[in-house]
Protein backbone atom coordinates (compact mmCIF):
# COMPACT_ATOMS: atom_id res chain seq x y z
CA UNK A 1 0.00 0.00 0.00
CA UNK A 2 0.93 3.51 -0.52
CA UNK A 3 0.26 5.98 2.32
CA UNK A 4 1.71 9.93 2.37
CA UNK A 5 1.75 11.36 5.23
CA UNK A 6 2.64 14.99 5.65
CA UNK A 7 4.07 16.02 8.97
CA UNK A 8 4.16 19.70 10.33
CA UNK A 9 5.81 20.64 13.42
CA UNK A 10 4.17 23.91 14.61
CA UNK A 11 5.44 23.87 18.38
CA UNK A 12 9.17 23.63 19.38
CA UNK A 13 8.19 21.68 22.67
CA UNK A 14 7.55 18.77 19.79
CA UNK A 15 11.63 18.82 19.45
CA UNK A 16 11.80 17.04 23.30
CA UNK A 17 10.07 13.76 21.39
CA UNK A 18 12.74 11.41 20.45
CA UNK A 19 12.35 9.84 16.98
CA UNK A 20 8.74 12.47 16.64
CA UNK A 21 8.54 12.06 13.15
CA UNK A 22 9.27 8.37 12.76
CA UNK A 23 6.57 7.62 15.55
CA UNK A 24 3.92 9.70 13.75
CA UNK A 25 4.85 7.58 10.63
CA UNK A 26 4.48 4.53 12.22
CA UNK A 27 1.39 4.64 14.31
CA UNK A 28 -0.34 6.30 11.30
CA UNK A 29 0.45 3.73 8.75
CA UNK A 30 -0.23 0.70 11.17
CA UNK A 31 -3.82 2.17 11.29
CA UNK A 32 -4.20 2.81 8.39
CA UNK A 33 -2.76 -0.80 7.11
CA UNK A 34 -4.81 -2.40 9.60
CA UNK A 35 -7.89 -0.77 8.28
CA UNK A 36 -6.45 -1.90 4.79
CA UNK A 37 -6.94 1.55 3.59
CA UNK A 38 -6.43 2.32 -0.20
CA UNK A 39 -3.83 4.60 -0.83
CA UNK A 40 -4.07 7.76 1.22
CA UNK A 41 -2.78 11.10 2.32
CA UNK A 42 -2.94 12.32 5.72
CA UNK A 43 -1.87 15.64 7.34
CA UNK A 44 -1.02 15.28 10.70
CA UNK A 45 -0.18 18.63 12.49
CA UNK A 46 1.45 18.85 15.92
CA UNK A 47 0.88 21.90 17.56
CA UNK A 48 0.32 23.26 20.46
CA UNK A 49 -2.61 23.99 23.37
CA UNK A 50 -3.62 27.67 21.64
CA UNK A 51 -3.89 26.55 18.34
CA UNK A 52 -6.35 23.34 19.54
CA UNK A 53 -8.32 25.65 22.04
CA UNK A 54 -9.22 28.22 18.69
CA UNK A 55 -10.03 24.91 16.51
CA UNK A 56 -11.98 23.14 19.59
CA UNK A 57 -13.67 26.50 19.97
CA UNK A 58 -14.45 27.29 16.28
CA UNK A 59 -15.48 23.43 15.41
CA UNK A 60 -16.73 22.07 18.21
CA UNK A 61 -17.97 25.10 20.29
CA UNK A 62 -15.68 23.87 23.20
CA UNK A 63 -13.30 27.09 24.40
CA UNK A 64 -10.62 24.54 26.19
CA UNK A 65 -7.69 22.64 24.44
CA UNK A 66 -7.82 19.22 23.97
CA UNK A 67 -5.36 16.32 23.16
CA UNK A 68 -6.68 15.82 19.64
CA UNK A 69 -8.81 16.46 16.53
CA UNK A 70 -9.57 15.30 13.61
CA UNK A 71 -11.10 16.75 9.90
CA UNK A 72 -12.19 14.04 7.49
CA UNK A 73 -11.93 15.52 3.91
CA UNK A 74 -14.72 15.09 2.11
CA UNK A 75 -15.09 11.53 0.18
CA UNK A 76 -14.19 11.69 -3.37
CA UNK A 77 -12.66 9.49 -5.36
CA UNK A 78 -9.16 9.83 -6.16
CA UNK A 79 -8.35 10.43 -9.88
CA UNK A 80 -6.10 6.98 -10.86
CA UNK A 81 -2.67 6.81 -9.32
CA UNK A 82 -3.10 9.55 -6.60
CA UNK A 83 -3.56 8.75 -2.91
CA UNK A 84 -6.97 9.47 -1.80
CA UNK A 85 -6.84 12.49 0.62
CA UNK A 86 -8.32 11.33 4.03
CA UNK A 87 -7.83 14.72 6.22
CA UNK A 88 -5.93 16.41 8.81
CA UNK A 89 -5.14 15.47 12.06
CA UNK A 90 -4.17 18.14 14.72
CA UNK A 91 -2.41 17.71 18.00
CA UNK A 92 -1.84 19.75 20.85
CA UNK A 93 2.11 19.23 22.71
CA UNK A 94 1.49 20.11 25.98
CA UNK A 95 -2.13 18.65 27.01
CA UNK A 96 -0.11 14.99 25.54
CA UNK A 97 2.83 15.86 27.76
CA UNK A 98 0.65 16.43 30.36
CA UNK A 99 -1.77 13.55 30.22
CA UNK A 100 1.54 11.29 29.78
CA UNK A 101 3.30 12.34 32.63
CA UNK A 102 -0.32 12.39 34.56
CA UNK A 103 -0.31 8.52 33.35
CA UNK A 104 3.24 7.89 34.04
CA UNK A 105 3.46 6.79 30.35
CA UNK A 106 6.40 7.76 27.29
CA UNK A 107 4.95 10.39 25.55
CA UNK A 108 5.93 8.41 22.13
CA UNK A 109 2.99 5.95 23.55
CA UNK A 110 0.74 8.42 24.05
CA UNK A 111 1.20 10.44 21.06
CA UNK A 112 1.11 7.26 18.98
CA UNK A 113 -2.64 6.37 20.72
CA UNK A 114 -3.67 9.75 19.58
CA UNK A 115 -2.44 9.44 16.09
CA UNK A 116 -4.15 5.73 15.66
CA UNK A 117 -7.29 7.79 17.02
CA UNK A 118 -6.77 10.30 14.66
CA UNK A 119 -6.90 8.29 11.56
CA UNK A 120 -9.39 6.20 12.44
CA UNK A 121 -11.70 9.03 13.14
CA UNK A 122 -10.54 9.85 9.07
CA UNK A 123 -11.78 6.79 8.25
CA UNK A 124 -15.21 6.99 9.77
CA UNK A 125 -14.69 5.66 13.03
CA UNK A 126 -16.29 8.11 16.24
CA UNK A 127 -17.44 7.01 19.73
CA UNK A 128 -20.56 8.89 20.36
CA UNK A 129 -22.34 6.29 21.91
CA UNK A 130 -21.09 3.27 23.77
CA UNK A 131 -21.29 1.38 21.02
CA UNK A 132 -19.22 2.90 18.70
CA UNK A 133 -16.98 4.55 21.16
CA UNK A 134 -16.24 0.59 22.26
CA UNK A 135 -15.57 -0.80 18.62
CA UNK A 136 -13.10 2.48 18.15
CA UNK A 137 -11.39 1.61 21.34
CA UNK A 138 -10.80 -2.25 20.06
CA UNK A 139 -9.83 -1.25 17.11
CA UNK A 140 -7.07 1.07 18.65
CA UNK A 141 -5.69 -1.50 21.23
CA UNK A 142 -5.46 -3.69 17.95
CA UNK A 143 -3.00 -1.52 16.68
CA UNK A 144 -1.50 -0.48 19.39
CA UNK A 145 -0.83 -3.85 20.56
CA UNK A 146 0.96 -4.62 16.91
CA UNK A 147 3.28 -1.61 17.52
CA UNK A 148 4.25 -3.17 21.20
CA UNK A 149 2.54 0.04 22.94
CA UNK A 150 0.25 -1.23 26.30
CA UNK A 151 -3.50 -0.68 26.04
CA UNK A 152 -4.16 2.88 26.98
CA UNK A 153 -7.77 2.38 28.44
CA UNK A 154 -6.30 -0.33 31.13
CA UNK A 155 -6.92 2.45 33.24
CA UNK A 156 -10.93 3.87 33.00
CA UNK A 157 -10.70 7.17 33.80
CA UNK A 158 -7.44 8.96 33.09
CA UNK A 159 -6.58 11.78 31.23
CA UNK A 160 -5.69 9.81 28.19
CA UNK A 161 -9.35 9.75 26.87
CA UNK A 162 -8.97 11.30 23.41
CA UNK A 163 -11.86 14.34 22.48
Amino acid sequence: MSFAIDISVESEGWNKVPNLEACVQRAAEAALLDNEAPPSEISVVLSDDEHLRELNKHHRGIDKPTNVLSFPSARSKAPAGTPRLLGDIVIAFETVEREAAEESKPIENHLSHLVVHGVLHLLGYDHEDDEEAEMMEARERQILAKLGIPDPYAERGTAAKPA
